[in-house]
């Protein structure tokens, strides 16, 4: 039964990301809805900085406080800042934020990411100002 949820639930997403332009904050929101608990930036951060049980972390090429530029941990091809405060450009595009919550999710966590854990790494991502 928790599968075919997911399976909507990510289904609903990808379908949510393709149609609409957005802001950080309103991506925020649609996972909070889809997660049906708020993010919590604390939960995010720790999310950020574990390994959980594979190679890489997120701050493995985000860097720890994802302010600054990073760099791919095995490309070394460099990556722009990930927090929107830094660059405004960051989870504009909710198609492309799918993308690379897929993608790295995968290598990161060995699946997709949930909507509680997206929610959680935006609220954080949301506090970091400059």
């Amino acid at each position: 039964m928790s599968r075919i949820i997911f399976l909507l639930l990510s289904i609903s997403s990808a379908a949510w990301s393709t149609t609409q332009a957005a802001t950080p904050p309103e991506l925020l929101g649609t996972y909070a809805d889809l997660a049906k608990a708020q993010g919590v930036p604390a939960r995010g951060q720790a999310f950020f900085t574990a390994r959980h049980g594979r190679d890489w972390s997120c701050a493995s090429c985000h860097g720890a406080v994802p302010t600054q530029e990073g760099k791919h941990a095995s490309t070394g091809k460099p990556i722009r800042a990930l927090a929107p405060a830094f660059n405004p450009e960051r989870f504009t595009d909710p198609a492309k934020v799918e993308k690379w919550f897929r993608r790295n999710c995968n290598d990161v966590v060995g699946r997709e990411c949930n909507p509680a854990e997206k929610a959680d790494v935006l609220a954080w991502l949301l506090t970091l100002k400059p």
